[in-house]
């Protein structure tokens, strides 16, 4: 289940630099949970067709998050916030100092 998830996100953030045949394929299985045979019927072509593109479309995906990190930085992004967003809701000078490193933190992940 896990795997299936990050490769949502992934298609979520990199389905755009899939070809409109793979983004389709992926598309039809993660997000409708279409078996490969009824994406097979649907995209006219064979089952092993749509395992090979199945197959490829993810290493795409992980290869470009690999050299990208778009999807990392996000999540990065994501938790720093609501770490912060509790500190400060804490109203303690600890915290608020908690909110102000995590904002360092965070500026210097934009470099």
């Amino acid at each position: 289940m896990e795997k299936r998830v990050e490769l949502t996100r992934l298609l979520d953030f990199y389905g755009g630099l899939l070809t409109e045949h793979r983004r389709e394929i992926m598309r039809m299985h993660l997000e409708e949970d279409l078996s490969l045979q009824e994406i097979a019927d649907n995209m006219d072509i064979t089952r092993q067709g749509v395992h090979d593109a199945l197959g490829k479309a993810q290493k795409q995906l992980e290869e470009y998050e690999q050299k990208l990190g778009l999807l990392k930085r996000y999540q990065f992004l994501q938790k720093a916030l609501t770490e912060c967003e509790i500190a400060l809701q804490e109203k303690t000078d600890t915290a608020r100092k908690k909110a102000l490193d995590l904002i360092k933190e965070i500026k210097l992940s934009e470099r």
